[in-house]
């Protein structure tokens, strides 16, 4: 057995979040995941939980890609997120089982590498780790759009040899990195402020929205049509916007934080995709009824600002361009947190240095996981390339969904013993099924590139498990 497993059958890991009573109240050196017994605090509550999935996909769904969207498919994007929201919930039903049966960090990695092995948790392990590196460089560069747009409101233009939202990306992303290192409790609290901030605005807005496209206030809204590039667009915007609906996944990946895992990780996982998808399709409805489809193309990362302004005029443009900070920056935030907590559960497998493990038991967070997630962020960043970037972050995490909805089926079919999840799958085995099925059939939309680099990153991460942690099978290793 790997070092750093647990035994369930003996209750190795504090499932249920209660400090032990042997547990001392203060810690102040070092250890590691390896063989040290040492596991991350559960801290994260419900309301937590639900903060982490909603907070990390409100921002790019909403902030980030109405224009990009509709300049795709024009009115139909808001089809493109119902179908990303769909094939988003066909995996979080089986990944919620599997976290029940197994509330570690890692997510998606862990329970692909417990069920079917090491091979296929290799491919989805550092998968992950640059996936989540990925997504997080899209959202922190659509942060930095958003800095820019606010300067730009104040008459403040910056006269940078690089593009500005660039440089501001880098910069918060430094900040969020060393905010984590503090303590997830810190992390979790301001991921909780900032989406109930973010849902108050937002429902205020789009009611407002959606009433006036109604013609409620007596504005005429020109009829468009749904479908003006035909439905080919449609599945290649699903693919594109499907970056949104990461953060379910982000919430597995701290299960091992969550506290009363049997009951908050289901509701968090399936709620915040259930929240996130009605807010996206309404965000569509409300932004293609102010402009029109191709005008608002035209307005590229900040689109729903100049949405805001059309309806509500500059304290719109205001509150939504504060909504955007807030969204983009709390999507940023909760994806380096989850990327640390893949880093640090391949180091608990031993697939990658031990070092890469090791925990800071003063704020008990795996600080040098964290920089592991923040270096490669950074230099994410640095190309701008949003759409790229929201692409290969689309693409390895629909592999590992995939994979996820494979693995269930494999561990249902073996019923061992440590297997008691305290959720299951209704409709099984059909859903896994069709679940493995939906998240294959977006890949082919994204186009080439992304799935060249996607592969790529795939291959090395196996090729590494081989050459590092060459015959070691972690199948059943709970």
């Amino acid at each position: 057995m790997v070092d750093g497993s647990v035994d369930v059958s003996t209750g190795g890991e504090n499932v249920e979040g209660d400090r032990p009573a042997d547990e001392p109240e203060a810690v102040t050196d070092e250890t590691t995941a390896h063989g040290s017994g040492v596991e991350l605090e559960r801290t994260i509550g419900l309301v937590g939980g639900l903060a982490i999935g909603i907070g990390t996909m409100i921002g790019a769904g909403i902030f980030v890609f109405p224009g990009l969207a509709a300049q795709h498919a024009g009115p139909a994007a808001a089809l493109s997120f119902v179908i990303g929201g769909i094939v988003a919930l066909l995996v979080a039903l089986p990944a919620s089982e599997l976290a029940t049966a197994m509330p570690r960090s890692g997510g998606g990695y862990y329970f692909i590498s417990r069920c079917l092995g090491t091979s296929a948790g290799a491919i989805v392990g550092l998968g992950l780790w640059l996936g989540l590196v990925f997504a997080a460089a899209f959202y922190l560069v659509g942060l930095g759009h958003y800095v820019v747009a606010v300067l730009a409101e104040m008459d403040i233009v910056l006269d940078l040899p690089v593009q500005p939202a660039v440089v501001l990306g880098l910069v918060v992303g430094v900040a969020l990195t060393a905010l984590s290192v503090g303590g997830t409790e810190n992390t979790a609290k301001l991921q909780n402020a900032i989406v109930i901030v973010l849902l108050v605005i937002l429902t205020g807005f789009l009611t407002y929205g959606s009433l006036d496209a109604f013609g409620v206030f007596g504005r005429v809204t020109a009829p468009e049509a749904f479908f003006p590039r035909g439905y080919l667009p449609v599945a290649t915007t699903a693919a594109l916007v499907f970056t949104s609906y990461l953060g379910f996944a982000q919430v597995a990946t701290v299960a091992g934080e969550i506290k009363k895992p049997g009951r908050n990780l289901p509701l968090a996982m399936v709620g915040s995709v259930v929240v996130v998808t009605i807010f996206y399709a309404v965000t569509i409805f409300v932004a293609t009824s102010s402009f029109g489809a191709e005008r608002l193309g035209t307005f590229g990362e900040t689109a729903m600002v100049e949405v805001a302004r059309e309806l509500l005029g500059l304290p719109g443009a205001v509150l939504i361009l504060v909504a955007g900070l807030l969204a983009t920056f709390s999507s940023a935030n909760a994806s380096i947190l989850s990327a640390s907590r893949s880093v640090y559960a391949l180091s608990r497998d031993a697939l990658l240095p031990e070092a890469a493990g090791r925990i800071n038991l003063r704020y008990g967070t795996p600080h040098v996981a964290l920089g592991m997630a923040g270096g490669p962020i950074a230099v994410l960043v640095a190309t701008g390339q949003v759409e790229l970037l929201a692409k290969v972050a689309s693409y390895l995490h629909l592999v590992m969904y995939a994979l996820i909805c494979v693995a269930l089926l494999a561990v249902r079919r073996r019923s061992p013993d440590w297997y008691d999840p305290k959720f299951r799958v209704p409709g099984s085995p059909l859903l896994p099924v069709v679940g493995a099925i939906a998240s294959l059939a977006l890949i082919p939309f994204m186009g080439p590139v992304p799935i060249v680099i996607g592969t790529v990153i795939m291959v090395l991460s196996l090729a590494w498990t081989r050459y590092y942690a060459g015959t070691v099978d972690l199948k059943g290793d709970i």
